[in-house]
């Protein structure tokens, strides 16, 4: 969440509203008074689409990404500092983040999340490594 939303305080790093023009989505169901867009039924390359503030790209929609915490039903509990989230676990559940070139945009916003077991693998999953420096 926290790289999605790269310092902004919307739904979406691009604003209240995003578009296919932004984000690789189902455009046929517009967000919060936007309009319809394109439906592209399946993946586009990396930096096909703008990238958020932070110069990251597809952290909304494309496909669906595994991240490092596991599923918890609430925030409750939760580390302050943004790390992973790996204890007190709902059993084998983790998350996915972002939504995916089939999803409607309300699953893209910044705060969405969503739990899956890990062993289910589909078109609309994916993952992006991460290192520190």
């Amino acid at each position: 969440e926290y790289a999605c939303r790269a310092g902004t305080t919307t739904p979406f790093s691009f604003g209240e509203q995003i578009t296919t023009d932004q984000v690789n989505y189902n455009g046929n169901y517009p967000y919060a008074g936007g309009e319809k867009g394109e439906y592209r039924e399946k993946t586009v390359p990396v930096k096909a689409l703008p990238a958020n503030p932070w110069g990251l790209h597809q952290m909304h929609g494309n496909v669906w990404e595994w991240v490092q915490d596991c599923w918890h039903a609430n925030y409750s509990g939760a580390p302050k500092d943004g790390s992973a989230w790996t204890t007190g676990c709902s059993g084998s559940t983790r998350v996915l983040r972002g939504g995916s070139w089939g999803s409607g945009p309300a699953y893209l916003r910044s705060a969405n999340r969503f739990g899956y077991a890990p062993d289910n693998r589909d078109s609309g999953s994916g993952l992006r490594l991460a290192r520190t420096p």
